[in-house]
């Protein structure tokens, strides 16, 4: 039932975005969630990359290599996470003669966040895990928090409500920002482990 409505709305953000008139997007390859349809954590990300959207996954590029590596060595296997983005097609910048990635505008955000309020309420994850500033804007913005950046926020616990039913909100940082500023390696790895310590305590298997 789960699986249903997950492919009968993504079905609908896909006929949506097909239709938006403009050129700053890839519309024509979207790339929606993945992951079990009971998910004991769900990672939202801000928009597909190049790579995501030539494959039609999330977090398949360098992002996403980074990613599997920090979740391995907290001992979380991807396989048991859902993984989606706040939008849901790569947004672009086009040049004459190239194509590069740009951060999501606030229309963007806000166009794509009923489909993400849709797939939290119906996979219900007991632990919601953002990566980087745009998917926390956005979770933020669902569960009617106050303005959070991951600079002050990542690796803490936050209880939010959605629906009528309670998760927990752990913002980290986005695993590009790795690749870019190794400086916080450090300080990802230790949030991802964390992270890894908690999912353990609530299963209750530690």
């Amino acid at each position: 039932m789960v699986r249903e409505k997950l492919d009968q709305l993504y079905a609908e953000e896909r006929r949506r975005i097909a239709g938006i008139p403009d050129d700053r997007g890839d519309y024509h390859n979207p790339v929606f969630g993945e992951g079990p349809d009971a998910p004991a954590v769900l990672l939202v990300g801000e928009a597909p990359g190049g790579e995501e959207a030539a494959r039609g996954r999330p977090f398949v590029g360098k992002a996403g290599k980074q990613l599997n590596e920090l979740l391995g060595a907290a001992g979380i296997d991807r396989s048991s996470v859902y993984v989606t983005n706040a939008v849901k097609f790569r947004p672009v910048n086009r040049k004459a003669r190239s194509i590069s990635n740009r951060t999501p505008s606030g229309a963007e955000l806000k166009a794509g966040l009923p489909l993400l309020k849709s797939e939290l309420e119906l996979l219900r994850p007991a632990v919601i895990v953002t990566l980087g500033n745009t998917p926390l804007k956005a979770v933020s913005a669902i569960a009617g928090l106050d303005r959070l950046t991951v600079g002050e926020a990542h690796g803490k616990r936050i209880e939010v409500r959605l629906n009528g039913y309670e998760c927990t909100l752990i913002p980290q940082y986005h695993p590009a920002s790795v690749i870019y500023n190794r400086s916080l390696l450090e300080v990802l790895g230790e949030d991802i482990r964390e992270l890894g310590i908690f999912i353990k305590e609530t299963e209750g298997t530690e």
